[in-house]
């Protein structure tokens, strides 16, 4: 390879090395005949309502007619599927699933490489703790390992065993770093984020990535401590590179580049793409401005041409990875694009992992499962929403595709004709004349499901809330339903944690169902009927009020902690005065058709050594009387540290399937190295002292085991 590399490089004019640190998309004027001659490294190939396979071989052969014949590459955003839309990836990640989440993305995977798309800027792995922010829909919540072990199985399921087989994609682990820390959530918002922080919570997904063989990184588009990050040497030559030993590319974000200059960092676009340049940013995604300025900048010596060298060998070297130098056109494959695509196999794969990524929040008297033969009224704007299924950027998804709730709920009863449909309200308007027909249509029903929450333009990219309740008149459509006596389930699709206290306090039932893709309605059929027993978790902590929001289980404590046992002692304790502290649904909480029960928590030692390692062994029961699987979690607290410590902190999981009566024996591996972080000197490592263990079933778990952590010898 870097013999290949190094003969084509040599070949290369000024201008076509440009062109390969160049992505142009599908509305640039001169595409064709930037492609033609050579001056362009790739464009877009998730492009929605077209023919993707006709047009990447269509522009792939006007790459063939360029003087060094050096293939275009094509990409774009697949983040859950491609043609077949999964669950959103914050659904995806309340699996708790590695191996389903790598095998939705080797689905997809799949079916856009079969059309010639090869990279997809997929998966975002930046960690959110504030509901506000719209793309946090795109993630996997708050917590660093979660989000960690989440990336890793997107990137094994993109990029396969080897890249250059025909049916994997290179995979960009994005937003480096710091994005899902907006200030006020506010999407694009600046982030200001403590060095500890940095270290602890938002980098280790990003180092999991690295060390995972991610093959693009991309920086954030917003500012990290004051400094924009496609404009951070430090971040991205430094520590990407120099330290974690990242050898891959660096792309920019979507016009990154020139609006450095909005950033106030650079004054014009000659100095933006130096900027980038020289702080290691390798390819300037969409807006022109390296192939519009680095020629002249480095013919005036501005720019080292060695500097544009080592980006252009990056790009050369990934396309050789990915196998486009031995076949230009190994990504187009027609037949197996049929055989594929929206196939009964990925069809099946997303009913499933729709099914398993559903949260119960709530099931009071065992309302749920309802039985098939019971007259149900179908109520609320989303029950017959298709657009709204398939969530942010669904790449090729069309909502024709989508099998929307009502007509699940409808196939899964024993007969059609006693589902029965009133919208009530849309989501956002304020006409409310239609609640009157959704009450009666509840009055004649033995259940009453609502299907609320938020439409698609509701989340997403650019799409922050300062209010995170339900949107438009949908929770007076609550009230009144719930008001008929009738018992009521509620179904919520949303893309982020909502505040739902009126709901938790008077709904029967509520199934946190998020944005489920093509199988939507299917899938909560499954659930609601009992056909699938739920056991999602929840990757994000929901609050009772958007005044609490950023909320996360991992905080650090106080030296006034809350404390209710004198009227003194409350008031001078951080606390509010009209909400409780505590979030409405903690992390990692979800409830089964089932119940579950933890004892018999042991550690196979009481003292680890500094490079050492422990065994926690726990038993799980199934106590109720169905079958079902639950998600067993390990956290840590460092009792004394040289900085507060977090409350507790993740470090295992494992899901378990039991049988009715059934127990079975967890076996976690605590390494002393997981208990790393950045201490107080600025330095990352351990520190000896006393440490908890906590197991159970949500971040809430009280079954404790001790151990102490020895000295480094």
């Amino acid at each position: 390879m870097h013999a290949f590399v190094d003969k084509l490089l040599s070949r290369m004019t000024l201008e076509e090395k440009v062109g390969q640190l160049s992505i142009m998309g599908k509305d640039a004027d001169n595409l064709p005949e930037l492609i033609r001659s050579g001056r362009l490294g790739g464009t877009n190939g998730v492009l929605p309502d077209t023919d993707v396979l006709a047009y990447t071989r269509r522009l792939q052969k006007l790459a063939m007619q360029s003087r060094l014949k050096i293939p275009l590459w094509f990409m774009g955003d697949v983040n859950h599927g491609f043609r077949t839309i999964f669950p959103v990836p914050l659904a995806l990640a309340s699996t708790w699933d590695t191996a389903l989440v790598e095998r939705v993305h080797r689905a997809a995977a799949e079916e856009a490489s079969a059309v010639g798309v090869d990279w997809t800027f997929s998966p975002m792995i930046d960690i959110t703790r504030d509901a506000r922010w719209g793309r946090g829909v795109e993630g996997a919540g708050e917590d660093p390992y979660l989000g960690a072990a989440m990336a890793r199985a997107q990137i094994r399921g993109f990029q396969g065993t080897d890249l250059a087989a025909d049916d994997t994609l290179m995979a960009t682990a994005k937003h480096f770093v710091g994005y899902g820390a907006a200030e006020a959530g506010r999407d694009y918002n600046a982030a200001n984020i403590p060095r500890d922080q940095l270290e602890d919570v938002y980098l280790p997904p990003f180092r999991a990535a690295v060390d995972a063989g991610v093959g693009s990184i991309m920086p954030s588009l917003t500012t990290l401590n004051g400094i924009p990050a496609t404009a951070d040497g430090a971040l991205l030559n430094g520590l990407l590179r120099k330290q974690w030993h990242f050898d891959g590319l660096i792309v920019s974000d979507y016009d990154a580049v020139p609006q450095l200059t909005l950033h106030g960092v650079a004054a014009n676009d000659a100095e933006a793409a130096r900027m980038a340049l020289e702080a290691g940013v390798d390819i300037d995604l969409h807006s022109g401005t390296y192939l519009k300025e680095l020629p002249t900048l480095v013919r005036n010596g501005v720019v080292p041409e060695a500097v544009l060298d080592r980006a252009v060998r990056r790009v050369l070297e990934a396309k050789y990875r990915l196998g486009l130098f031995d076949d230009p056109y190994r990504y187009d494959d027609a037949a197996r694009a049929r055989r594929v695509t929206l196939s009964p196999a990925h069809r099946a794969l997303a009913r499933k992992a729709a099914a398993q990524s559903m949260v119960l929040l709530k099931n009071a008297h065992d309302l749920l499962p309802l039985k098939r033969d019971a007259r149900i009224a179908v109520i609320g704007p989303l029950a017959r929403d298709r657009a709204t299924m398939l969530g942010q950027m669904p790449a090729a998804g069309r909502a024709a595709d989508v099998v929307p709730i009502l007509d699940g709920l409808r196939a899964g009863a024993s007969d059609t004709d006693r589902v029965h449909y009133a919208e009530g309200v849309s989501v956002q308007g304020g006409d409310t004349s239609g609640i009157a027909a959704a009450v009666q249509a509840a009055r004649r029903a033995d259940v009453a499901v609502l299907v609320l929450g938020e439409s698609h333009d509701l989340f997403g990219e650019g799409l922050s809330r300062s209010h995170i309740g339900l949107p438009g008149h949908q929770l007076a459509l609550a009230k009144a339903v719930v008001a008929t006596g009738t018992p009521t389930v509620v179904v919520l699709i949303n893309g982020r944690p909502l505040a739902i206290p009126w709901l938790h306090d008077h709904a029967g039932a509520i199934l946190e169902a998020w944005v489920p893709g093509d199988e939507a309605g299917p899938a909560v059929a499954d659930v609601l009927f009992g056909k699938v027993n739920p056991s999602g978790k929840l990757p994000m902590t929901f609050p009772r009020d958007v005044g609490q929001t950023p909320i996360y289980y991992a905080h650090t404590r106080t030296g006034r902690p809350y404390d209710d046992s004198s009227d003194i002692a409350l008031h001078y304790s951080s606390h509010y005065v009209d909400v409780a502290n505590a979030p409405l649904y903690p992390f990692g909480y979800g409830l089964s058709y089932t119940r579950f029960a933890y004892d018999q928590l042991r550690l196979d030692r009481t003292h680890l050594s500094a490079d050492g390692a422990l065994q926690v062994h726990v038993r799980v029961r199934n106590t109720g009387t169905r079958r079902g699987a639950d998600v067993v979690q390990l956290y840590v607290h460092d009792e004394v540290a040289s900085r507060s410590p977090p409350l507790r902190l993740l470090k295992g999981f494992q899901r378990v399937m039991l049988d009715p009566g059934a127990s079975t024996e967890v076996t976690f591996t605590l390494h002393a190295r997981d208990l790393a972080f950045d201490r107080a000197d600025g330095t990352w490592g351990t520190e000896p002292g006393a440490y908890a263990i906590y197991v159970g079933g949500d971040s809430t778990a009280t079954l404790r085991s001790d151990f102490t952590l020895d000295a480094t010898r």
